[in-house]
């Protein structure tokens, strides 16, 4: 990992084990919006003495310094985005991939929500990816 961001890490008060380093390697780039149960499986050969406590506490560190994105959109378990700007979700209802979609739609605030502050939104999509179509 380069020293640039193990820098900004250590700014951010996360403490580098050598699990946290895999973990955030493991995210980094990826695209596939794993779950806690998908990086654990990715990394116990590497790390076998790594419980799954230890990635889903992580997760939850990464999530609170804003460095990962928890998606509540599949109702079986929490994915985690690495990338946190703004964006939305497609999700396959058969096998349950996720896609980003990059596309800027114009939204206007419902009547019922003027009084309150908006911080973050997106619009997720259900359906079938062409794989499973």
């Amino acid at each position: 990992m380069q020293e640039e961001k193990l820098l900004f890490y250590k700014k951010l008060g996360i403490k580098l084990t050598p699990q946290r380093l895999a973990i955030l390697e493991y995210l980094e780039n990826n695209r596939e919006h794993p779950s806690a149960e998908d990086i654990y499986n990715a990394l116990k050969d590497k790390f076998p003495s790594m419980s799954f406590s230890t990635v889903y506490n992580t997760l939850e560190v990464l999530t609170k310094k804003g460095l990962v994105k928890e998606l509540g959109i599949d109702s079986y378990k929490r994915r985690y985005d690495p990338e946190v700007h703004p964006h939305h979700h497609f999700l396959c209802k058969k096998c349950g991939k996720i896609l980003d979609i990059k596309s800027k739609y114009e939204i206007s605030i419902p009547l019922e929500l003027k009084d309150y502050q908006i911080v973050d939104f997106q619009i997720v999509f259900y359906g079938l990816c062409p794989k499973c179509k």
